[in-house]
């Protein structure tokens, strides 16, 4: 019980760290959530108010800027860390790095991802969404959003020593982004459309749980090879 009762402290402590400094620096949080409503508002603009044609793009235009917008942070979840030192203390730490990690990406979310399904109801109605497909972007959104931090932690772990590895990460992410995609999109659509989406929502939820269970270890062993 004591040795489980210090892996929680460890896990609060790490995910309380990442969250108050976010927001002792607004801008971690204020800048994707606006990013986000920004593409969302130009594309009416590009392609015309038409609520039809808006409600046929909605699904693919709000989660490829959810995509984007996760991306933004990506780069400094792990690079503060390792400018500090602290990254080599959390590797010589007698307990799982793999616990700390999982903490990071957690906070991670909390500060990109969960604004975005907070705000989902409003982008919605920007898009034209009807009630149907507005509960299917809260769901794909809820679910799907912690997969992309898991997924982008992997990139950024992979890049925290190179100077300028942004571009890369984004290279080495962007593929992986690709199949939460296809499904949050499939929902979306099928939603707006009375159709069930319950198995898009399984398949997501299956590959969130894959994540929860190895993406930490991975990462681990990517900040590992990155600091050696």
């Amino acid at each position: 019980m004591k040795v489980e009762h210090s892996y929680w402290h460890l896990f609060v402590a790490v995910y309380r760290k990442d969250v108050t400094l976010a927001f002792r620096q607004r801008a971690e949080i204020v800048n994707p959530l606006l990013f986000f409503l920004i593409v969302i508002s130009l594309f009416p603009l590009a392609i015309g108010p038409e609520p039809a044609l808006l409600g046929r793009m909605a699904a693919g235009i709000i989660w490829v800027a959810a995509l984007l917008s996760t991306m933004l942070g990506l780069d400094k979840l792990f690079r503060d860390d390792y400018a500090d030192g602290s990254l080599e203390q959390m590797i010589a730490s007698p307990y799982p790095m793999s616990l700390s990690v999982l903490a990071k990406v957690a906070a991670h979310w909390t500060i990109t991802g969960l604004p975005m399904v907070l705000m989902a109801p409003l982008f919605a109605l920007l898009m034209n969404l009807d009630s149907q497909a507005l509960g299917a972007t809260i769901l794909t959104l809820l679910i799907g959003t912690p997969l992309l931090s898991f997924i982008g932690a992997i990139g950024a772990a992979l890049t925290v020593g190179l100077q300028k590895g942004g571009i890369l990460m984004s290279l080495l992410v962007l593929p992986l982004y690709i199949p939460v995609l296809i499904f949050a999109t499939s929902a979306i659509d099928t939603a707006s459309m009375s159709v069930a989406y319950g198995g898009q929502l399984a398949i997501l939820g299956a590959m969130l749980a894959v994540a929860i269970v190895t993406a930490p270890i991975a990462i681990s062993s990517a900040l590992r090879v990155s600091v050696s």
